[in-house]
């Protein structure tokens, strides 16, 4: 029987057996040849993280508590984002595939697919499976469009897992002048700038004040007697005019760490922008709505993909950022290399799965091999 990697329970990985079901009509079966997770909203479920007990509701457009006599949802729950494999076997009335076709899709780690032939595409040439995996994350990454970013921006990235290291990219190819990375994890930052990042800086370092690390990064020191530059009139407080940019014009937050997205706050300069592409599966503390952000009239964006309308709706949809990334993967104008870190065989998933979530110092964004 084949093999599929699931979680039974909040972090608790496991390979397990399953039936192939009968194959539909217009339905194809494809046997894996690779496959890889989502390190960050995926990782929410999998840890029933307190965000994973209040799912959307469409109806009302907001989160809906579930009550609490519920328990523990969604177990056991399939794993896995991305996958690629061959067409072993078609229904009779397929007509995009043929057996032999080499195809990808939004999968579930498991040794073979059974789906409608409409829920997946031919590999594209020039994209390899680890690319091909990529797909996802660069979407994401696309997203960002919302920020603005401009001919010679400053911008930081925050988070540099795999949709941090396409942001950086794509800041890069939007025009920005200076782009700072920031992630705790060293392999990471070495990435960030092969990828072109112009600094990368540890967050944990400066006694953890990064945010004000960037501003002295990006203009000149101010004077150190703050009372002589601000002045009251008729009882408001007037604010100086800055000199230099003291602050990047843009911060995207990819990490999902609330402290993260405090210090992309931080680092904007006044009248900047701060883009959240993260899936925030925690509360909020160590964000201070009262500092940075109350004061310097920042615009606080959240920027995602799948939600459509997007702001740029009708011209630009989910089906144009797709088409765009696998055009830039297959042209190699944003770059994979060393994105997929570790591959790992499908004997060796479920530890590694549970290294991601519990040392993540050790993976990028993790791929796995089938013989």
């Amino acid at each position: 029987m084949p093999r599929e990697l699931i979680a039974t329970a909040p972090r608790t990985p496991v390979i397990r057996e399953y039936e192939e079901p009968p194959l539909g009509p217009t339905e194809i079966r494809i046997k894996t040849e690779f496959a890889s997770p989502k390190h960050g909203t995926e990782l929410v479920g999998y840890r029933n993280d307190p965000v994973a007990n209040r799912p959307y509701d469409f109806a009302w457009g907001a989160n809906i508590p579930r009550p609490a006599e519920v328990g523990i949802q969604g177990f056991p729950r399939p794993l896995g984002n991305m996958a690629v494999g061959t067409v072993v076997e078609i229904g009779p009335e397929v007509t995009h595939f043929a057996v032999g076709d080499r195809v990808f899709g939004h999968f579930p780690i498991r040794e073979t697919q059974t789906v409608d032939e409409t829920g997946a595409d031919l590999l594209p040439d020039g994209i390899s499976p680890e690319a091909a995996v990529c797909l996802d994350p660069l979407v994401m990454a696309l997203a960002m469009r919302d920020a603005g970013i401009k001919l010679g921006d400053r911008v930081a990235i925050f988070g540099l897992g795999a949709i941090g290291l396409f942001a950086v990219q794509l800041a890069k190819a939007a025009g920005a002048d200076w782009v700072v990375a920031v992630d705790p994890l060293e392999n990471r930052r070495a990435l960030a700038v092969q990828f072109g990042a112009d600094a990368v800086l540890d967050p944990l370092a400066n006694e953890g004040d990064v945010g004000m690390e960037i501003r002295r990064l990006t203009g000149p020191t101010p004077d150190p007697t703050p009372r002589a530059q601000t002045r009251i009139t008729g009882g408001y407080l007037e604010r100086p005019t800055q000199t230099g940019n003291l602050g990047v014009d843009v911060a995207v937050e990819t990490s999902g760490s609330v402290p993260a997205l405090h210090q992309a706050i931080r680092a904007t300069r006044f009248g900047g922008t701060v883009a959240m592409v993260s899936f925030y599966g925690k509360d909020a503390t160590g964000l201070y709505l009262g500092d940075e952000f109350h004061v310097n009239r920042l615009n606080l964006i959240s920027v995602r993909a799948e939600t459509q309308p997007g702001r740029d709706a009708p011209v630009w949809d989910l089906q144009r950022l797709v088409d765009l990334a696998l055009a830039w993967l297959a042209s190699g104008r944003v770059r994979t290399d060393g994105i997929v870190t570790p591959i790992v065989s499908f004997e060796d998933s479920a530890e590694a799965y549970r290294a991601i979530d519990e040392r993540p110092q050790e993976s990028i964004k993790l791929g796995i091999r089938f013989q």
